[in-house]
């Protein structure tokens, strides 16, 4: 087989090297090893994981070393375990802890990679995560027939006729890959969900809609949960609150069961992933100046997927801060102040401190525009 190189390292949100021919990967050493006639010894440094320009994702994952070597050449290890499938390697660290992250970072661009290779890959994992790997396991099975390798671990030689490494992810959007319709589709059949689209509202409708209502128990909480559910009622809808878990083969058919979903910003609001398509999709934004990051994360993305997307502003009334800061303090004056003195000290106010005690007029305004979304 001709010997092929191709590194993109330049105005993507990841680094990715793709190879063909004789590759061979050492683990404990993080080398891989590409023989060729042409470049002798040539190298090429890679972290394969997709959030390439945040020092602080990228600190601790592992750093490969592509080495090009000419064949026939000592300098070649010798293979002790051969395969005749395709590879690709990937990194399970970084911010792999949180939702958002593992299906930003990791699921969606691992989906986007190694579709096309209909389950004939073998998966090489770096940073190990034995958590991360329990939960998202049906969605490697479908996407790889075979066993994750934790390459970190292997003293072993192993030799491929292909390989990736690094994940495809575009530069400029966050829950998102080119057929993100087909993702959910992916992720319907992964989990044999039922439901491929939302209840649609015709004047013979006698089923009423289910709203979820994502519940939080630290911050960003709602405060009156018993009044958005008892208005939610009053106009038909069947409501569910629930705190989002980690098991996804029951989060996946709780949130599929439903038609309208509403949370305030955070990770859970992932799980809109398992929404049925033309459901509704609710988020909450809370002070602090989120709406980019709101729409950035979760409202763009939600389009994509094939819902509705309805978004609620609080005003300071409506947030907790209000009782910890006097009304011309600059965490409501001037949010981009807190902003330019880190990531850590706004998180700490607007993403730690913060509850939300929502308008129930206001949130049935929000109520009725999802009822007439879903006719």
């Amino acid at each position: 087989m001709e010997t092929k190189l191709i590194c993109k390292t330049w105005k993507r949100r990841s680094d990715t090297c793709e190879m063909k021919g004789d590759i061979r990967i050492h683990g404990n050493s993080s080398t891989i090893f590409v023989s060729t006639k042409n470049v002798t010894n040539a190298l090429v440094t890679i972290k394969p994981y997709a959030r390439k320009g945040d020092a602080s994702a990228m600190e601790h994952i592992t750093n490969f070393t592509i080495k090009s070597v000419k064949e026939q050449t000592e300098a070649m290890p010798k293979c002790t375990e051969k395969h005749d499938v395709p590879a690709i390697v990937f990194s399970v660290g970084g911010y792999s802890g949180n939702n958002f992250h593992a299906f930003s970072d990791i699921i969606i661009p691992l989906y986007a990679t190694s579709r096309k290779f209909n389950g004939e890959v073998k998966f090489l994992t770096t940073n190990r995560n034995s958590r991360w790997t329990s939960k998202f396991q049906n969605i490697l099975d479908k996407l790889s027939r075979y066993e994750i390798i934790d390459i970190d671990v292997e003293n072993k030689v192993h030799c491929f006729p292909s390989m990736i490494v690094g994940l495809i992810k575009d530069d400029r959007k966050e829950l998102n890959t080119d057929a993100m319709k087909n993702f959910s589709n992916f992720l319907r059949s992964t989990y044999s969900l039922d439901r491929s689209k939302a209840i649609k509202l015709t004047s013979g409708t006698t089923k009423m809609p289910r709203l979820l209502i994502v519940s939080r128990k630290r911050s960003r909480s709602f405060t009156n949960v018993k009044d958005m559910v008892g208005v939610a009622r009053d106009i038909g809808f069947e409501v569910i609150v629930t705190e989002m878990n980690s098991n996804l083969t029951q989060t996946s058919k709780l949130v599929n069961s439903c038609d309208v979903m509403i949370g305030v910003h955070g990770a859970g609001l992932t799980n809109m992933v398992f929404l049925p398509e033309n459901g509704v999709f609710i988020q909450v934004v809370p002070l602090g100046k989120m709406e980019w990051m709101a729409n950035t994360f979760y409202g763009e993305p939600s389009k994509g997927m094939g819902l509705k997307y309805l978004e609620y502003k609080i005003n300071e009334e409506e947030s907790s801060l209000i009782k910890q800061y006097p009304s011309n303090h600059q965490v409501f004056m001037d949010p981009y102040s807190i902003q330019k003195k880190g990531w850590e000290a706004y998180r700490s106010i607007y993403m730690d401190k913060q509850n939300v005690k929502l308008d129930v007029s206001r949130f049935l305004e929000t109520l009725f525009k999802a009822l007439e979304l879903l006719q």
